[in-house]
């Protein structure tokens, strides 16, 4: 698809993850127009850098999302128009890796716990048989796209001997062994740490529920930077509640920001972030050079980088 570029916009939604005004310095050096946007100005520009979707949008011939997930926006409606959708798939992987590996270091080193402890001046040690390494143990990764193969290459540094779960078992170089997602209740059975990288499809919506938590060992932690409902939370709080799992760490959930009536607050042993796994101060560089290299690609008639729809 070939089209003019005259005028991109940040839009201000993106403010939740950077400021706007240092993605539109970034770019400031291409030869078109780039400005900060709201959602007044959307219909007036050909493209849109965003966070958010906003049915004005359909009046752009461009959006790019700084996600990778792009489950809010309607492919559909995105196609009939003729709008080009691309997301910001592969820049997250060692940022979101060393997150994870955060995660799992404060299980073993028990590190949330004196955090606690801190807040209310307590010095109590962990019981003799609480705390281990992360050396020798055990995880399972369900997605092995760019965030999945980020976590593996951490952890795999770390001594962790990782499998991975994916459509086939064809092997990857990354994991130590492969999993067909059939076999998914098999695969998380015997491992230490459970993490979820998968993207939210219809085929993964709620794809962890009671019987993945009961085919998980009492011992065994999960962990989410996918997308909330790819977890069904009132049945993780019960596996959680029951002593079915060890623990979890969630950085994302079906409603956000998470409620404050949510039982995940309150949970012994579950660590909860502001979906922010992915964020790194050069999360505003690695966006502005998708954008860049597709305007480059535009401007030469090429196809774009990371195209969706």
């Amino acid at each position: 698809m070939q089209f003019d570029l005259d005028r991109l916009g940040v839009h201000e939604s993106v403010s939740a993850v950077f400021p706007a005004r240092v993605l539109v310095e970034h770019l400031e050096d291409l030869p078109l127009e780039v400005a900060t946007i709201g959602d007044d100005e959307i219909a007036d520009y050909d493209a849109v850098v965003t966070l958010e979707y906003h049915d004005a949008m359909l009046e752009c011939e461009w959006i790019h999302s700084i996600q990778a997930g792009v489950d809010r926006f309607p492919f559909e409606m995105l196609e009939a128009e003729g709008v080009i959708l691309t997301n910001s798939t592969g820049i997250h992987g060692r940022s979101v890796g060393e997150t994870v590996a955060g995660y799992l270091l404060a299980f073993a080193r028990r590190i949330h716990d004196y955090a606690a402890n801190k807040r209310d001046r307590r010095w109590d040690r962990p019981e003799w048989d609480e705390a281990f390494t992360l050396s020798g143990t055990s995880a399972c990764v369900v997605g092995t796209g760019t965030l999945g193969t980020g976590v593996a290459d951490v952890l795999g540094s770390l001594g962790v001997r990782v499998t991975g779960v994916r459509r086939s078992a064809e092997p990857l170089p990354a994991f130590d062994d492969m999993y067909a997602t059939d076999d998914l209740l098999e695969a998380i059975s015997e491992t230490n740490f459970v993490i979820v990288t998968v993207p939210l499809t219809d085929e993964t919506h709620h794809l962890f529920s009671t019987d993945a938590f009961v085919a998980m060992r009492e011992d065994a932690y999960l962990v989410n930077v996918a997308r909330g409902a790819v977890v069904d939370e009132p049945a993780l709080v019960d596996a959680l509640e029951a002593d079915e799992i060890a623990g979890a760490a969630l950085d994302v959930f079906e409603t956000e920001p998470l409620p404050e009536e949510s039982p995940l607050w309150e949970l012994d042993d579950v660590i909860v972030s502001p979906h922010c796994a992915a964020f790194t101060r050069d999360y505003v560089l690695d966006v502005g050079e998708i954008v860049r290299e597709n305007v480059d690609r535009l401007d030469g008639g090429e196809a774009f980088s990371n195209r969706v729809v």
